[in-house]
């Protein structure tokens, strides 16, 4: 009885604390305190109810009646809608804080919100070698299924959260996307509900139009309910061979390289300085050297991007064997970089023992909580940013990012850019290879000013005809935006489906500049 009374005591003082010093003082300054006694236990609970659930319905397989029902249902709010006159735009009931983008969009207040309540994996076809899902279905739930069953996606994205319909309507990539193209370029079907609360199906052949106008609209063309996605064999390990290299003309050189090499399955970099990063490359393999073997998604085990950091410490180039589903969500204990500002004292080897197998805590329960003096201490003295740019750019655009914002390491992925008719495709009249740079932390400039240097980094971002994914904060004025995305198609559907009284602009959904 004592420990209990010691335990209860220690909790009454927590919660004096909180009201002496103002619970906004304790999320701001101590935030790592919330976060470990709330925040990650209840993200576990989430984590067990959600994948149970998942599992359940696919051995029991429901999902495919339940998805029928559900769809009717999207209908007929759509219809309900249209016939009380259709006074505000629609879009999806969703809480915003349960989306993985830091944004909190104020339309869903004002808009008409559908309710969409899908996220069930509907059927594996390994003779056609897809994969039907609903839009709220995750990268974690796909690899757990899939892998379990020796398919994977070509095109993965690391972060266990990310969904099906986030990854469509915005975009994905990974490590592999040097060979297959981004995630919208893995998906063979789209099914959506229209304005008019129709159902279509769209694929290459069938409403082709639409089909390649969908990806990067963010709900602006209508509600996505299923996808089919391609599905490749898969492997039990992933060999990675880290190689530091030093000089930036040097790393960009032999990133370039590595990405040309269709013989590299996965393809990374991680930048620690401008002048000092490492070169990720790998394949999948069904046989391990023993020896070599690093399960890297153990909760016990080093966060990637210092386990990574350590062979250019020791300046050494090194080959591991990983799980496939490890090296697939092997930023997710770490969200990348980003937990360590949350939790200071995460990555050390005993938290790690200790609670490591309740981290991360989930995006959407941070997004919650974090109050409105936390959002703009973020909006203002923290960087989240996507930036796609031709290949041929990437020293001056690595030089460009170390010059405006200073935050590292810097995520360099690459991915190949096919030609299309939708919102991305490249300037040319060829398929192009791109580099994703990713830039998440706290820059390091003096005088540090989010919306100058981030429209100082659009800028540069148009001049070279690259992209800036939309899940992040965007300053652009309109005509700047529509000058970086080639809206021919998009605005000319809108216009043939209805979209324009049913729907906001895409502009208007995401862009600071505009009034959402």
């Amino acid at each position: 009885m004592d420990p209990l009374l010691y335990l209860g005591g220690l909790v009454v003082l927590f919660l004096l604390w909180i009201k002496v010093k103002g619970l906004d003082y304790v999320i701001v300054h101590q935030r790592w305190i919330f976060v470990c006694l709330f925040l990650l236990p209840l993200s576990v609970i989430f984590d067990v109810y959600y994948y149970m659930r998942a599992w359940l319905i696919f051995k029991m397989c429901s999902a495919p009646k339940q998805h029928d029902q559900r769809v009717r249902d999207i209908q007929r709010q759509v219809r309900v809608w249209r016939k009380e006159g259709g006074k505000t735009h629609m879009c999806t009931g969703r809480p915003g804080w349960l989306t993985v983008s830091l944004r909190v969009g104020k339309y869903k207040k004002t808009n008409k919100n559908i309710m969409i309540n899908m996220m069930d994996i509907l059927e594996v076809d390994t003779q056609r070698q897809v994969v039907r899902v609903e839009p709220l279905v995750n990268m974690g739930q796909i690899t757990a299924l899939l892998n379990s069953l020796g398919w994977t996606l070509p095109v993965l994205p690391e972060l266990d959260d990310l969904t099906v319909g986030g990854l469509v309507m915005g975009t994905g990539i990974e490590s592999s996307s040097h060979i297959y193209g981004l995630f919208q370029h893995i998906c063979v079907a789209f099914e959506l509900v229209l304005a008019d609360g129709s159902l279509v199906r769209c694929t290459e052949e069938e409403n082709s139009d639409l089909f390649h106008a969908v990806p990067w609209s963010c709900g602006t063309l209508g509600f996505l309910v299923a996808a089919e996605i391609k599905i490749v064999p898969a492997r039990y390990w992933v060999r990675l061979q880290y190689e530091p290299i030093r000089g930036l003309e040097n790393i960009c050189r032999r990133f370039s390289e590595a990405s040309d090499d269709k013989n590299n399955t996965f393809v990374e970099g991680l930048q620690y300085s401008l002048d000092e990063a490492v070169i990720m490359t790998g394949t999948m393999t069904d046989t391990a050297e023993p020896d070599k073997i690093n399960r890297i998604g153990l909760h016990y085990k080093p966060w990637f991007f210092k386990h990574v950091e350590s062979y250019l410490t020791g300046n050494n180039t090194a080959v591991e064997y990983i799980p496939l589903r490890h090296y697939y969500h092997r930023h997710t204990r770490s969200i990348f970089w980003e937990l360590q500002d949350i939790i200071p004292f995460g990555n050390h080897p005993v938290f790690r023992w200790l609670f490591g197998w309740m981290v991360p805590p989930k995006i959407s329960l941070l997004k919650l909580t974090q109050g409105e003096t936390i959002r703009q201490l973020y909006e203002q003295h923290h960087v989240v940013q996507d930036m796609l740019v031709p290949m041929k750019h990437i020293q001056s655009a690595i030089a460009r990012f170390h010059q405006d914002i200073h935050v590292y390491p810097l995520w360099l992925c690459p991915f190949v850019l096919p030609l299309g008719r939708g919102m991305v495709h490249p300037k040319g009249e060829e398929a192009e290879l791109y580099v994703d740079i990713g830039a998440y932390g706290e820059p390091m400039v003096k005088h540090f000013q989010a919306k100058a240097s981030c429209r100082q980094l659009e800028q540069f971002v148009r001049e070279v005809h690259g992209f800036q994914m939309l899940y992040a904060d965007v300053y652009m004025e309109r005509s700047e935006f529509w000058e970086m995305f080639d809206g021919t198609l998009y605005h000319r559907l809108r216009k043939e489906l209805g979209c324009q009284d049913a729907f906001p602009e895409v502009y208007d959904k995401i862009c600071k500049a505009a009034r959402h």
